[in-house]
């Protein structure tokens, strides 16, 4: 099973620790293109209009510093510096060890900067939305989408793909039409006197919740079916929908 995250905009810069190493890092495949958009962001972060092209306030500046400084900034594991509402939820420091050593070759994180990350890669803190366009690299998804697909199927290998990404990460790869059958696209509904909607906060801290039921529960699914029952059996109300060429939604009601 490979689970799909998307990242944090909120970080937690690591005070010590070595510099980043790109060799270093899993999926040394996509090691190109990190240096490309790593290129391309250090260069936008240099300009006068660096805030506004990277969609940040003027009162956070130490974000933009933070870019310029991403060569020599210590590091430290991914799941520790990627904070907010899903990864508050998910707690990777109260996982059992059991789901921690699951955690580091079942979860993956998608990202603007590295495109996968793995919760045992060592990464400074950085600022990059998946939306944003760099000048001289363009839009930072379609800088991965030729790419991701190849190093997150290699991950998947014959298991099943739980996708938890939000839309603007989904753009960076979809799933080919062969792998429909073994993807399940996980949503959170927040259902109110009879009406479902999406709502950011529970979305988020509900999909949190869900990794770290599933890494301690142990079990394996293959299908988006047995996700489902194995959802339903930790407590979770969830509807399937019918299999599609980009997989079978699965929605979670809270």
């Amino acid at each position: 099973m490979l689970i799909l995250l998307p990242p944090s905009e909120g970080k937690t810069a690591p005070r010590r620790g070595l510099p980043l190493d790109l060799d270093a890092l899993s999926h040394p495949s996509l090691g190109d293109v990190r240096r490309r958009v790593m290129a391309a962001l250090v260069a936008t972060s240099e300009r006068e209009d660096a805030a506004a092209l990277l969609g940040i306030g003027d009162a956070r500046s130490d974000l933009v510093e933070r870019n310029r400084r991403l060569l020599t900034a210590p590091t430290a594991r991914a799941d520790r510096v990627y904070t907010g509402v899903l990864y508050d939820a998910l707690g990777f420091a109260d996982l059992s060890p059991a789901a921690r050593r699951r955690a580091a070759t079942r979860l993956a994180v998608t990202s603007s900067l590295f495109g996968l990350v793995r919760p045992t890669d060592r990464i400074p803190a950085y600022r990059l939305s998946g939306d944003t366009t760099l000048p001289g690299l363009g839009p930072v998804a379609a800088a991965w989408r030729d790419v991701l697909g190849a190093a997150a199927t290699e991950s998947l290998g014959r298991g099943l793909l739980v996708d938890l990404r939000s839309g603007t990460y989904a753009a960076f790869w979809r799933p080919t039409p062969d792998l429909a059958r073994r993807v399940a696209r996980v949503r959170v509904l927040h259902e109110s006197g009879g009406v479902r909607t999406v709502v950011s906060h529970f979305n988020k801290a509900t999909k949190g919740r869900i990794v770290w039921a599933l890494l301690e529960d142990g079990r394996d699914p293959r299908t988006p079916a047995a996700l489902a029952e194995v959802l339903r059996s930790l407590g979770w109300q969830v509807e399937q929908g019918p299999a599609t060429t980009r997989g079978t939604q699965l929605d979670v009601l809270v």
